[in-house]
C-alpha cells in the first residue's frame, strides 16, 4: 500500500509541474551546460559565437536554451568534443606552439591584426591577456603560412613600427557584428554601435537625451554571466570604445545611418508615453565593416555635416574625454 501510495504522489507532483511549467521545453543556462558536456566559460563563449542558439529574452528575465537545440548538438557528430572543440581558446604561448613559431613573433602577428582576439581575462596585474580561438589560429596558418617564416611583410613592419595594437579594435569590430546578428530590431541595433563610442562622442552624434537614455536602455548585455569585479567591469567598458580616429569617425558614420532606420520605425520613448512592449526577432547576420575591410560607402546627404565633429581628435583618445589609456600585453 505504501509503495501504491508513493508512486500516486510521483505522479500528482508531475502532473502540478507539468501544470504550472511555463518554460516551453528550455531550460536554464547551467542545466544546458550540463547537458552539453561544457564548462561555465564554454558554454558562455558558445552562446556569444552562436554555436548554442538561445530563447529569446523575457522581460526581466534571462534567455534559456530549448530542449530541442540541446538535442540537435547532442546528435552532431563527435558530440562532445566537437562542440568543445569549437570553442577552445588558446593564450599566446599555446598560439604560437600551435603554429610552431615564438611567442614574440605571434605577439607581432595578433598586434598587426592578422589574428583576432575572441576573449580576455585579467591576470593578477590587471593586465589584459587576449585569448584566441584555436580554430581560427590554425585557420590563419592554412591561409598565410608565409607569414610564419622570414620577414616579416613591409606593410606589418611599418604598422607594427608606428605602435598600431589592432587586438582590441578587431575584437571589437568582431564583437559588434555578432551582437548585431542577433537582432533585426533597429533601435537595438544602434544601441550596439553606440556602445562603441564614449559619452562625449554619443551626445555630439545624438543630441536627443531622450534617444540616448532609450539607447542605454535597448543595449544587449552579455546574456550570462556575472557582471565580475569593479576593475573588470571598467576594463570591459573600456575596451569596448573605439580609441582610433579613423574607428572613431566609422562608428559614428554607421550609428547615424542605423539611426535613421530607428527613428523611421518608431520614436524613442519620452515620459508620459505609452509604449507597449516591442517584438524583437533574431534575423540574419548583417556585420558592419571595419574601416580596414572594405571601402567607405557613399555617405548619405548631410552625413558629414550631422557627425558633429566638433572636437579634434589627435592621438589614440578624443582630447578631453577623461578616459584612461589601457594596457594590455
Amino acid at each position: 500500500m505504501a509503495v501504491t501510495e508513493a508512486a500516486r504522489t510521483e505522479v500528482l507532483c508531475a502532473e502540478a509541474a507539468a501544470a504550472t511549467d511555463t518554460t516551453g521545453g528550455t531550460v536554464a543556462a547551467g542545466r544546458a551546460a550540463q547537458e552539453l558536456g561544457l564548462k561555465r566559460g564554454e558554454f558562455e563563449l558558445a552562446v556569444h559565437l552562436g554555436i548554442v542558439r538561445t530563447t529569446a529574452e523575457r522581460a526581466g528575465g534571462r534567455p534559456r536554451v530549448g530542449r530541442e537545440e540541446i538535442r540537435r548538438l547532442r546528435s552532431e557528430d563527435g558530440f562532445p568534443d566537437a562542440v568543445r572543440e569549437r570553442v577552445r581558446t588558446v593564450g599566446t604561448a599555446e598560439g604560437a606552439r600551435l603554429l610552431g613559431i615564438s611567442p614574440v613573433r605571434f605577439t607581432r602577428l595578433a598586434r598587426a591584426g592578422c589574428i583576432t582576439p575572441v576573449t580576455f581575462y585579467l591576470n593578477r596585474y590587471r593586465a589584459v591577456v587576449w585569448l584566441y580561438l584555436a580554430q581560427e589560429v590554425l585557420g590563419f596558418a592554412a591561409r598565410a603560412p608565409q607569414l610564419l617564416a622570414g620577414n616579416s611583410p613591409v606593410w606589418m613592419r611599418a604598422r607594427l613600427d608606428a605602435g598600431t595594437d589592432w587586438r582590441a579594435r578587431n575584437w571589437r569590430a568582431q564583437r559588434i557584428e555578432r551582437l548585431l546578428s542577433r537582432t533585426e530590431d533597429p533601435w537595438r541595433r544602434a544601441a550596439v554601435l553606440a556602445g562603441a563610442l564614449d559619452a562625449v562622442q554619443l551626445a555630439e552624434v545624438v543630441d536627443d537625451p531622450y534617444e540616448r537614455a532609450y539607447l542605454a536602455k535597448v543595449r544587449p548585455e552579455p546574456v550570462f554571466g556575472p557582471p565580475g569585479s569593479v576593475v573588470a567591469r571598467e576594463t570591459m567598458a573600456q575596451l569596448t570604445q573605439a580609441d582610433d580616429p579613423d574607428e572613431i569617425l566609422w562608428r559614428r558614420i554607421n550609428l547615424i545611418m542605423e539611426l535613421d532606420g530607428a527613428r523611421a520605425s518608431r520614436q524613442a520613448p519620452r515620459p508620459g508615453d505609452d509604449h507597449r512592449p516591442v517584438l524583437v526577432t533574431d534575423s540574419d547576420p548583417v556585420p558592419v565593416s571595419d574601416p580596414g575591410t572594405e571601402p567607405l560607402l557613399d555617405p548619405a546627404p548631410g552625413l558629414l555635416a550631422r557627425l558633429g565633429l566638433r572636437r579634434r581628435v589627435t592621438g589614440r583618445r578624443t582630447v578631453g574625454n577623461g578616459l584612461p589609456t589601457k594596457i594590455v600585453e
